[in-house]
């Protein structure tokens, strides 16, 4: 076996995943994580937040700014967004587990005390962040996955994945040895980004309800 000069430089979150333990002993464990160089930078791991029991999962990219520094996930401006858009199509966002691909925010910033600017996590860094996520899935057992954007989605279902050619529909796939049900959809922050965003969010809204109709 080869042996590496820090954990993170293996690329894999497996050997902090604890061995027994629910839902608040994987959200323990993952405040120590090193399995990637993402942690160094980031003020906190951001882990999932929800019921065990909940229906519905909705897996992000990774933290933004305001949940890397209150260490919630979806808090900011697209998890606001996403919260509305969730009540409009009929799935209350308090009864949903929310998470991300990945648990650290990686970003750039060009001096200190500037903003920093999100940086999409690359397929090795959500690759070591997988156990965390299949440890998620595991626990949690929901009904129905929704994928929020091209990143969760390459994450669950592979690199080929291209969210604007399944968004809105009802897949069935294996993930992690389990028999999932999945709906695609955009990341709530490309509505934020978007020219025309009224019609982006009502894009949004419309496969949320093709996942509150595949709840009922």
């Amino acid at each position: 076996m080869v042996r590496t000069s820090a954990p993170e430089d293996a690329y894999t979150a497996e050997p902090f995943l604890p061995e027994r333990g629910g839902l608040p002993a994987l959200r323990k464990a993952a405040a120590e994580c090193r399995g990637c160089p993402l942690h160094r930078d980031a003020t906190q791991t951001v882990f999932g937040a929800g019921s065990k029991d909940a229906r519905v999962m909705l897996v992000g990219e990774q933290p933004g700014d305001q949940e890397d520094r209150q260490g919630k996930p979806f808090v900011g401006p697209a998890g606001k967004l996403l919260d509305r858009a969730l009540e409009e199509a009929g799935i209350d966002p308090s009864e949903a587990y929310v998470t991300n691909a990945v648990k650290h925010f990686k970003f750039t910033q060009a001096e200190p005390r500037k903003r920093r600017i999100h940086k999409a996590p690359s397929l090795r860094e959500t690759t070591a962040c997988g156990p965390w996520l299949a440890a998620e899935l595991a626990v949690v057992e929901p009904e129905l996955i929704v994928v929020l954007g091209a990143t969760a989605g390459k994450a669950l279902l592979g690199s080929s994945f291209r969210v604007t050619q399944v968004r809105g529909t009802v897949l069935e796939e294996e993930i992690h040895g389990r028999a999932e049900r999945l709906v695609p959809t955009v990341h709530p922050s490309s509505v934020l980004r978007s020219d025309d965003r009224e019609a982006a969010y009502r894009g949004l809204v419309s496969d949320l309800k093709v996942a509150a109709d595949a709840l009922s």
